[in-house]
């Protein structure tokens, strides 16, 4: 990917690079590095970064009406210090700077992941009790609000409510856990209809000028998971829309996901690729040669 950015650099996660592009501003350049059990992948996947951006600003205009969004631009053409590269197009949002909640907004819909091994443990999630006789992937009683902390470094710890409460303060609190549930529940009900479960999903949510807005990506493959409705059944957790064919190959190697990591064939990339296309097409209905940067891919 192009390192023609003209513009003062900030951070870099897994698969995003973020710049500054002006006082008030950011520009969030979405690669297409993948991630596998917190190990970055040598091997790129073509048009993950674009199907990340496309899909985030198709949520972002759907959930406008519940909570704003930090998204200014996915045009090029706004995409300040770029110089219109063309491997640029289609994954750079430009976005008002916020300041975010120190806390990661998870909602479940279904059970599944770590609240899964908590609950066949202890019969709760992020401690509080559940009911009994929930099979691996059961979808929930009703979505739950099930914060966690943002880690520098390792993983991110699951924590209560309440804790959230401590590190934010009450009101700020509930209007997250409000506004999470929501965005979840209007999400997971469009993604139905298109015969999508969301099981879960993580928000970022932060302050632009003391008014709360929905940052960073939203409903995404990476965010959430995705299930195929049709291959849904409580007592096995389905395959994923998402980096499943990464996940499934690596499972099947004498590797202790630790870095460095093994190549992955050219036939599990294009696999993934084809995996994040198709559920862009399916949540929003349109076609992804149409969006900027694909080459009508």
């Amino acid at each position: 990917m192009s390192t023609a950015i003209d513009l003062p650099y900030v951070h870099s996660g897994k698969v995003r690079d973020i710049y500054a592009a002006a006082d008030d501003r950011l520009l969030m350049v979405t690669s297409d590095r993948i991630s596998a059990f917190d190990v970055v992948m040598d091997e790129p996947i073509p048009h993950k970064g674009r199907v990340l951006t496309a899909m985030s600003a198709f949520w972002f205009d759907l959930l406008a009406d519940v909570v704003p969004g930090h998204l200014v631009s996915t045009d090029p053409a706004d995409a300040p210090g770029t110089d219109g590269a063309d491997d640029l197009a289609g994954r750079t949002m430009v976005c008002h700077r916020a300041e975010m909640l120190p806390i990661e907004c998870i909602v479940r819909g279904y059970i599944t992941g770590s609240a899964w091994k908590e609950y066949r443990t202890h019969g709760t999630m992020h401690g509080s009790p559940l009911p009994e006789g929930l099979l691996e992937a059961d979808r929930l009683p009703e979505p739950v609000f099930t914060p966690s902390t943002k880690a520098d470094e390792g993983h991110d710890v699951n924590i209560s409510f309440e804790e959230a409460v401590d590190l934010v303060g009450a009101d700020l609190a509930e209007q997250a856990r409000a506004v999470s549930l929501e965005c979840y529940q209007r999400g997971a009900d469009w993604a139905a209809e298109r015969g999508i479960i969301i099981a879960d999903t993580k928000f970022e949510l932060g302050l632009v000028d003391g008014e709360l807005v929905l940052a960073d990506e939203v409903l995404t493959p990476d965010s959430s998971r995705f299930w195929p409705a049709d291959l849904w059944s409580p007592g096995a957790t389905p395959p994923s829309f998402d980096k499943q064919p990464v996940r499934d190959f690596l499972d099947g190697l004498d590797w202790d996901k630790q870095p460095p990591p093994p190549s992955l064939p050219d036939e599990v990339v294009s696999a993934t690729s084809a995996r994040y296309i198709e559920a862009y097409e399916r949540i929003t209905g349109r076609s992804f040669a149409d969006w900027p940067g694909t080459g009508g891919a």
